[in-house]
């Protein structure tokens, strides 16, 4: 899953690709790279960030998701909490709801999806963007953020969401503490245990950058490689990533090692 921040804001790639020239430049540069899915978004969720009016988010990802549509037949996956906004962006094209708050925030996104009949991404976070990085703390991490996923996907199934249209994601860099987000990935079989497919939206995130020194996002890339390879080989099925074309090739190699013996 390739990343499109339709955003002034965002972490690492804020302010670069609001015009629809940029946009549809760097969606064609991730499926030339390979990506299968991309992810476009119109709000920044980075950690202090504040929300976005609907209409600001509607004018900042709609032109851009019918640019890429009436070029490329990539799947897309929108990234909102808001139900006019995954509803407008399905209507021009969209195939996927990427929802961060996992249908809490809105409680008509959840109609919407099952409306639709199409695949939604539901993401643990410990409170809002806003104040998810305030001293975060769990008794168990792991336990805490695998049974708020089976609760919301029972909440997802029971109000019309089919199973096989279910992934979740345990939301790294949302309301963990460095160390959380290292455990809920060094024990991420208890998740995909659940028997749901997993995304992992690790790319440059902060604890990358504690663990490595590196202060710049962008230049995060080559150890977010070694979160994916982790990760895979754990059993996630999608990876959410800034860089595509390196992340193909580490997968690979990451596959073929899983296949052997199999």
């Amino acid at each position: 899953m390739g990343i499109l921040n339709i955003t002034p804001d965002s972490f690492s790639d804020g302010g670069k690709f609001l015009d629809k020239d940029s946009a549809l430049y760097q969606a064609e540069t991730l499926i030339t790279e390979g990506a299968d899915i991309l992810d476009i978004g119109g709000e920044s969720s980075r950690p202090f960030s504040e929300p976005v009016p609907v209409d600001e988010e509607l004018n900042r990802v709609i032109p851009i998701i019918k640019a890429i549509r009436s070029r490329f037949n990539i799947p897309i996956s929108i990234d909102t909490t808001k139900h006019q906004v995954a509803k407008a962006a399905l209507d021009e094209g969209a195939d996927i709801i990427n929802d961060i708050s996992a249908l809490r925030f809105d409680d008509k996104m959840v109609k919407v999806a099952a409306t639709y009949g199409v695949p939604v991404i539901l993401m643990h976070m410990k409170g809002t963007p806003k104040d998810m990085q305030i001293n975060p703390v769990y008794k168990d991490v792991v336990k805490e953020v695998t049974e708020f996923l089976k609760q919301r996907l029972e909440f997802a199934y029971s109000n019309g969401i089919k199973l096989e249209n279910i992934i979740l994601d345990p939301g790294i860099g949302f309301g963990k503490s460095f160390d959380h987000n290292l455990e809920l990935i060094n024990k991420l079989n208890e998740i995909v245990s659940i028997g749901q497919p997993v995304l992992i939206g690790a790319s440059r995130k902060a604890f990358i950058g504690a663990i490595t020194g590196i202060k710049e996002p962008e230049k995060r890339d080559i150890p977010t490689l070694a979160v994916t390879s982790v990760c895979a080989l754990k059993g996630a099925h999608i990876m959410r990533v800034h860089k595509v074309g390196i992340t193909c090739q580490v997968l690979k190699v990451v596959d073929a090692i899983k296949r052997v013996g199999v």
